[in-house]
């Protein structure tokens, strides 16, 4: 049965699905924005640090004002409506909640809440790509010991880019590359939260009129987020990064199955199947026409002669031999379609992606010359940006997470654009986060050496 009728299902037996979200920022306001049209949900408890900063949003988004308020999760729950607080305490407590939405975009904390929910039986859709970059793998095993859900976000490109992914499998086909659009020039991975406006182009009243946060936009174009985002796919899907992690290169949608595909065949990736971000820019700062800037795509291959006749006939969009093709979405939605993933947690027991391997893993790597006693300041910040390398390489060098880089010291200096590495850093303070990275490495890459 469809999801859809599943929950009208759900809404005409007056039992919806009861969602708590965690963290109410730009992703998690556009997830609420769908939630009072989708039937079979309730939104019952939305905690975030600042329950001011909620109600604007709750506001700017046209949330119905009858449908908050509540002073109580009894209450929330007696007259469908949400309580908004600041204690996080009251989502793991209430035993009516079936899914938690992690939004908060911060590792140490989303490590927490997760296994929280999964002490408590609910089932977790995790928004926080970063920290499933850090400890995902294991974070799905303990999921799967506690009989829940952990999944990635539908409306985020990695749980997209797993659904294509599957699809072409599921159809026999070899998956060559997986991946997504962005803007990206090499000079962004210097970018700081003072220059990121000017590379966008956003005036300061657009800049203040939205939920605009400048270390979370650059973390987006100074290549840091798309790292993220590739290890988060390629833990979830068996594909492997590339020796020198993302290239970038630039591409149209049509010139895809041309250019994500093997360099022995006439591409530039190093490896089929594998992960890769294409730009929206050339080289020279010029655009590139009918760009995949907000998509996603696989490319995937037959050599069997009568299936490329097939890609002929029915328009697939293929290269110059006819032996790859690609499968693409030009657009994503972000948190408008997150309520795909909670309805696939609880109404399938499916996840929109989950980490079954540590494929990958993502580097911190000195945007400047560091100096002996700098703290790092993590995700999009101004001392580093994170590289996709495969998992193996990362444990084995020592290289430093850029997931738990965010308030480490330096004692020792670190060049522009090199690695840094667990031995350049003061230890970082005790974390759930920090204790099942450790134990993570441990199980997926020592155990087997």
């Amino acid at each position: 049965m469809a999801l859809f009728e599943k929950l009208r299902q759900r809404q005409q037996a007056n039992d919806p699905i009861r969602v708590a979200l965690i963290g109410a920022g730009k992703f998690g306001s556009m997830f609420l924005a769908q939630a009072p049209a989708t039937p079979g949900l309730h939104v019952v408890v939305i905690a975030d640090l600042d329950p001011s900063k909620v109600a604007s949003s709750l506001q700017r988004i046209g949330w119905p004002s009858t449908a908050h308020g509540a002073s109580t999760v009894a209450q929330a729950l007696a007259e469908g409506r949400t309580l908004v607080t600041d204690d996080v305490d009251v989502v793991f407590a209430t035993e009516a909640i079936d899914v938690v939405i992690e939004c908060t975009g911060h590792v140490i904390a989303g490590v927490d809440h997760v296994l929280r929910a999964f002490d408590a039986g609910k089932h977790v859709v995790m928004v926080t790509v970063e920290a499933d970059a850090v400890v995902g793998p294991l974070l799905a095993r303990q999921a799967a010991r506690a009989g829940v859900v952990y999944s990635l976000a539908n409306g985020d490109q990695p749980a997209l880019i797993c659904e294509l992914v599957d699809l072409l499998r599921t159809a026999g086909f070899t998956v060559t590359c997986a991946g997504k659009g962005t803007k990206y020039l090499p000079a962004y991975h210097e970018s700081t939260p003072d220059t990121v406006w000017g590379h966008y182009g956003f005036t300061s009243q657009q800049v203040q009129s939205g939920d605009y946060n400048a270390q979370m936009f650059n973390s987006f174009l100074d290549g840091t987020k798309s790292s993220i985002e590739m290890a988060a796919v390629a833990n979830a899907t068996g594909l492997m990064p590339q020796a020198d992690g993302l290239q970038f290169p630039p591409s149209s949608v049509d010139d895809l199955a041309q250019v994500c595909r093997p360099k022995v065949h006439g591409g530039v990736l190093d490896r089929s199947g594998t992960v890769e971000v294409v730009s929206s820019l050339h080289r020279d700062g010029t655009a590139v026409e009918k760009d995949l800037r907000w998509g996603v795509y696989a490319t995937f291959e037959s050599e069997n002669d009568y299936v490329q006749r097939c890609f002929s006939e029915y328009g697939v969009v293929t290269d110059d031999s006819g032996r790859y093709a690609v499968l693409y979405r030009p657009t994503h939605f972000i948190g408008l379609e997150l309520g795909l993933s909670v309805a696939h947690a609880a109404l399938r027991n499916e996840s929109t992606g989950t980490a079954a391997q540590f494929n990958a893993d993502v580097a911190a790597v000195a945007k400047r010359d560091l100096a002996a006693g700098e703290m790092l300041d993590g995700e999009g910040g101004y001392t580093v940006y994170g590289k996709l390398v495969p998992a193996a390489d990362s444990v084995q060098n020592g290289l430093l997470p850029l997931g738990l880089s965010a308030g480490v010291r330096l004692h020792r200096p670190v060049a522009a654009k090199q690695p840094v590495n667990w031995r350049d850093v003061d230890p970082p303070q005790a974390s759930r986060a920090l204790e099942l990275r450790r134990r993570m490495e441990h199980e997926f890459i020592h155990g087997s050496l």
